[in-house]
């Protein structure tokens, strides 16, 4: 699936939705889905959702911005389409933005979550980071780190890093980055929210490796200028945000790149 906005609204009213609660700590209800199509199985996510008010959050915005991020940078992660649509929950129709991303697994191979696989595999006293390493996975999560400070991702708990296994070849690798909607300033609701949100705080984190600071994680990087391939500059604000205008209001779109930019700008000077 490539990275693309589709605003011809869709009529996805046909999908069946559960509810997840957030695992971040922070307040919200979120409704997923899926669906086989041409025998590849696609997975539907909204925003942050209340039955009365609808889609309340622009989580599946975040989604979009950051897998633009990451191409810029050069990170492998999963792509996401962002689809203006028609739902039904619950017996009510309600228009909004879904996020969409094909299955990540090749045939053959079956996921775990990181933390079930270091539970079962890490020798004793392995630290989680240090179990990474000794699989191969050292540049990836050096990454990971990096973009989680750069873009304050709240939950990379130890089931949003999938470690994908194909037994008959004997393979094991970690899937692309995925799961970025709690991230950059997805609490704020509306403008007085976001005019007060301070883009360089270091809000507590749920991570899986390291701890809750998203820049003290970034000292487990032993070569920092060498985690990603890719570099952002000024310019590259209107790739993140292209034929994004008009979905969520434009000072939202000014207060992400201050903190995406301002934090790229510190993670260099490092």
């Amino acid at each position: 699936m490539e990275t693309r906005v589709i605003r011809e609204k869709q009529d996805l009213t046909y999908l069946k939705w559960s509810n997840v609660r957030n695992s971040s700590g922070t307040a919200g209800t979120f409704l997923k889905s899926e669906e086989v199509r041409d025998g590849k199985k696609i997975y539907y996510k909204l925003s942050n959702f209340d039955l009365e008010k609808g889609v309340v959050g622009h989580e599946c915005i975040n989604e979009i911005v950051v897998d633009r991020l990451l191409t810029i940078l050069q990170v492998e992660h999963l792509h996401y389409e962002l689809i203006h649509a028609d739902i039904e929950v619950e017996g009510r129709v309600y228009e909004t933005w879904v996020c969409a991303s094909w299955d990540f697994k090749e045939r053959g191979e079956n996921k775990v979550a990181l933390d079930d696989f270091y539970r079962w595999d890490a020798l004793d006293g392995e630290s989680r980071y240090d179990f990474c390493v000794r699989h191969g996975w050292q540049n990836y999560v050096d990454q990971m780190l990096a973009v989680d400070y750069l873009i304050l991702n709240r939950d990379r708990h130890g089931a949003n890093v999938e470690v994908l296994r194909n037994m008959r070849a004997h393979s094991v690798r970690l899937a692309p980055l995925f799961d970025h909607g709690l991230s950059l300033i997805f609490t704020c609701t509306k403008e007085s929210d976001v005019k007060k949100y301070n883009i360089l705080e270091d809000k507590r984190c749920q991570n899986f490796i390291g701890g809750g600071s998203c820049y003290e994680n970034l000292s487990y990087i032993k070569k920092k200028k060498s985690a990603f391939k890719g570099k952002l500059t000024e310019q590259s604000r209107e790739e993140l945000f292209a034929d994004l205008d008009g979905i969520i209001p434009d000072y939202f779109f000014d207060k992400m790149w201050d903190m995406i930019y301002k934090r790229y700008q510190i993670y260099e000077s490092l």
